[in-house]
């Protein structure tokens, strides 16, 4: 049920980060990919094609789900799988951050 569950609420992350200009590549066959779990890389479209973030999704406690940017150790918090709009801006803040580095948008509204 793991992975399935994992799968799911990265397609849906997908399709919410679509209308923001995001181009999204689902990375969840093991024996195709060979991750160890489902991934999404999000990256930018245009000239910034070489700015993205890979996005995963883990069991958190209390039985809830959450996304995670994939990377070193055990990688970043972004979003409770529950509020998709929170988890697409928080993609979308860390991408415009690397894009174009400005404390702007490293803190967003939610931090003001």
């Amino acid at each position: 049920m793991g992975d399935e569950t994992a799968v799911q609420n990265l397609e849906l992350l997908a399709v919410a980060l679509k209308p923001l200009g995001y181009r999204c590549v689902e990375l969840h066959e093991k024996d195709e990919y060979g991750f160890p779990m489902p991934l999404l890389w999000v990256y930018a479209r245009g000239r910034a094609e070489d700015v993205g973030a890979v996005v995963s999704v883990r069991a958190t406690a209390g039985g809830t789900w959450a996304y995670f940017e994939a990377g070193k150790g055990r990688g970043w918090y972004l979003s409770p799988c529950d509020d998709m709009e929170s988890a697409a801006q928080r993609v979308d803040l860390l991408l415009k951050y690397r894009m174009f580095p400005n404390t702007e948008w490293a803190c967003g509204d939610d931090y003001r």
